[in-house]
């Protein structure tokens, strides 16, 4: 059984823009059918590894990690290895200099500075002699069989160089497996996934989960939301009304929240 995590910058609800926001959802496969099914209705960025199973999903964009591909060439202890996460990297340096640019201008610098590195180290890779099933071979193959997904940064500055923030949010879950040993149903994937939606999500918009948690337990039981679901909107992590009542000083605007639209960050783990 697997959750497949996202962390997504623009709601699957509204399509276009929306909060930022941490969707788990429970699945017994990683086939291309159930992302297919998740992310009906998407049209954006899916910044991912490269699980063969992703591609080709109409009016989306997919875009590669770069901590993946390192991790490829950092297993090839070598010194041909070395060279291949040296230019990664490159990447990162410069990622965290333009790290706080707005998008127009990341791009203009990425295009600069950036695509000349990913051009010289996937020119190197495929002109290396790198054959067989060495570990070597295996990061050359990973990362030449992704090179489309990996230029994808260069042409659009709202693109993050990696999946990592889908790693870290993930690790909860990852965590407290050994606590629960495990969801032994489906049923109970499910009901782990929308919990653990709430409480990441949470996270990210700076709001304290604990008081969050409280708050719903408190005031919903008092409200008809099944005859209003509309209420529902006030509960939500992002809300002014939760965001005001149980967030810190932390909490994200509602112009970065916008800002970010379009982008969705995925992941996936067993469970």
């Amino acid at each position: 059984m697997y959750f497949s995590f996202s962390k997504l910058c623009t709601s699957i609800l509204h399509y276009t823009q929306g909060p930022e926001m941490v969707l788990f959802q429970s699945s017994l496969s990683r086939s291309r059918e159930v992302l297919k099914n998740f992310t009906h209705g998407f049209k954006g960025i899916i910044i991912c590894d490269g699980y063969s199973a992703y591609g080709n999903l109409e009016g989306v964009t997919f875009a590669n990690c770069y901590a993946h591909v390192r991790r490829y060439w950092l297993k090839a202890d070598s010194k041909n290895g070395r060279i291949g996460v040296e230019y990664c990297d490159k990447l990162y340096r410069l990622e965290r200099k333009f790290k706080h640019l707005p998008p127009g201008k990341r791009r203009k610098m990425r295009r600069k500075y950036s695509k000349p590195i990913v051009e010289e180290f996937l020119q190197w890779v495929e002109q290396s002699p790198f054959y067989g099933k060495s570990a070597l071979a295996t990061a050359a193959d990973y990362t030449l069989n992704r090179g489309e997904g990996l230029k994808a940064f260069l042409n659009d500055g709202r693109i993050e160089i990696d999946n990592n923030p889908a790693e870290n949010a993930i690790r909860p879950n990852v965590i407290g497996r050994r606590n629960w040993l495990f969801s032994v149903s489906e049923a109970g994937a499910q009901a782990n996934a929308i919990c653990l939606s709430l409480a990441e999500t949470a996270k990210i918009q700076g709001v304290d989960f604990y008081a969050y948690l409280k708050k719903l337990l408190t005031d919903l039981p008092n409200l008809n939301f099944q005859q209003m679901p509309e209420i529902l909107d006030d509960f939500l992590p992002w809300s002014k009304n939760i965001l005001l009542s149980c967030g810190s000083k932390d909490s994200p605007t509602f112009e970065k929240n916008n800002r970010m639209s379009g982008l969705f960050v995925m992941h996936a783990v067993k469970v």
